[in-house]
């Protein structure tokens, strides 16, 4: 006889994440501010976006992969931006 196991699905209910109704957008990398993460596997760029709701609005993103300046990124929501990295001069 087994028994039955009841688990819940919590993916959808209860996160405290809200993802917006919005498409992803595109965004041009404008800037390469630097380095971060434990192994310096993510870079931290200045992007304009082209599309959605805040159109032409330049934010700090962090990006993990290859990118420079000129390149175009897909981002899923615009309304967070990366906190600075802190530099060796103390800025």
């Amino acid at each position: 006889m087994a028994k039955d196991q009841r688990t819940k699905d919590k993916s959808a209910e209860g996160s405290g994440i809200r993802m917006s109704s919005q498409e992803s957008v595109n965004a041009l990398v404008e800037q390469f501010i630097g380095r971060t993460g434990a192994r310096g596997e993510v870079t931290q760029v200045k992007a304009k976006i082209l599309s959605g709701r805040n159109e032409g609005r330049s934010m700090r993103r962090n990006v993990k992969g290859p990118v420079k300046v000129g390149d175009l990124i897909t981002l899923r929501e615009t309304e967070i931006e990366a906190r600075r990295i802190k530099g060796r001069d103390g800025h």
